[in-house]
C-alpha cells in the first residue's frame, strides 16, 4: 500500500464513520426538532449539492468527462448496486436504526464480498479468509448486544443487510468492468445518473412532506453533499479499483 492510498484509507474511514450520526440527525431529528426530514429529499439535496463540486474538482484535474453512448450500458449497470440501491435503502432504513446499528449492519460488505467472490469462482487466500473471519467475529459480537433492539426494527435491519450485500456486489463487478472511461469521470456519471433517480423519487414519494429546512438538517445535508458525494466516493472506488481484494 502506498502513502496515497493510505491517506486515502484513512480519511475516508473518519468521513464515512462520522457521516452516520450526521445522516441520522438529518432525517430523524433532534430533541429540539423532533420532526423527521424525507430521506430520499435529504439524499436528492446532498447528491445536487455535492455534484458540482465533484464536477469543479475533476476540471480542475483536468479528468476527460465525457461519456460516449456506449459506455452507458456499463454506468448503469454499475451504479445500480454501488450507489442506486445502496443510497435509496440506507437513507431509508436508517430512520428506524441507531446510526451504530446502521454502521454494523452495512459494514458487514467484507462478508458479502467474500461470498460474491466464491461465487464468481474466486479462490480466496487464507488471508483473506482471516480478515473477513475476524470482521465477521467483530460484527456478530457487536450485534449480540443489540439482537434485541434489532427485533423492533426487522425490515430496516433486512434492507440494510441487503444494502451492503449489493454494495458487495457492485465492488466486484467494478473490480471486473472493462470500460475505457477514466475511473473519476465514471464516479461522477454514476453519481449523476443516481442522483436523477433519487430526485425522482423524493418528487414522487415525498412531495407532500417538503418543508423549510432546518439548521441541524442542512449541517448534515452540505457534510454529505462535501465530504461523502465530493470526496468519499470517489475515494472508495478508487480504492477498490486499486488495491487487493
Amino acid at each position: 500500500m502506498t502513502r496515497k492510498t493510505l491517506i486515502l484509507l484513512v480519511l475516508l474511514t473518519l468521513v464515512w464513520g462520522l457521516n452516520w450520526p450526521v445522516m441520522k440527525v438529518g432525517v430523524s431529528g433532534l430533541p429540539g426538532h423532533p420532526e423527521p426530514f424525507p430521506p430520499l429529499t435529504f439524499r436528492a439535496i446532498s447528491m445536487g449539492l455535492g455534484l458540482p463540486v465533484l464536477w469543479a474538482v475533476l476540471r480542475l484535474m483536468r479528468v476527460p468527462l465525457t461519456c460516449p453512448r456506449s459506455e452507458w450500458p456499463e454506468v448503469v449497470k454499475l451504479a445500480l448496486p454501488n450507489m442506486i440501491l445502496w443510497h435509496a435503502v440506507v437513507i431509508v432504513a436508517v430512520q428506524s436504526l441507531s446510526s451504530g446499528r446502521a454502521a454494523i449492519l452495512a459494514y458487514t460488505m467484507p462478508v458479502f464480498s467474500l461470498m460474491w467472490g466464491v461465487a464468481y469462482g474466486e479462490r480466496p487466500a487464507a488471508r483473506q479468509l482471516l480478515g473477513v473471519g475476524a470482521a465477521g467475529l467483530g460484527v456478530a459480537l457487536l450485534l449480540s448486544h443489540e439482537v434485541s433492539k434489532l427485533t423492533g426494527a426487522p425490515t430496516a435491519a433486512l434492507t440494510m443487510l441487503m444494502a451492503a450485500a449489493m454494495w458487495a456486489l457492485g465492488t466486484h463487478w467494478l473490480r471486473r468492468s472493462r470500460t475505457q472511461m477514466p475511473l473519476l469521470a465514471l464516479v461522477l456519471w454514476m453519481s449523476v445518473l443516481t442522483w436523477v433517480v433519487m430526485a425522482a423519487l423524493a418528487t414522487g414519494l415525498e412531495r407532500d412532506r417538503w418543508s423549510t429546512i432546518p439548521s441541524h438538517v442542512m449541517f448534515s445535508i452540505v457534510y454529505n453533499a462535501l465530504g461523502v458525494f465530493a470526496f468519499a466516493h470517489a475515494a472508495w472506488f478508487y480504492l477498490a479499483r486499486h488495491l487487493p481484494p
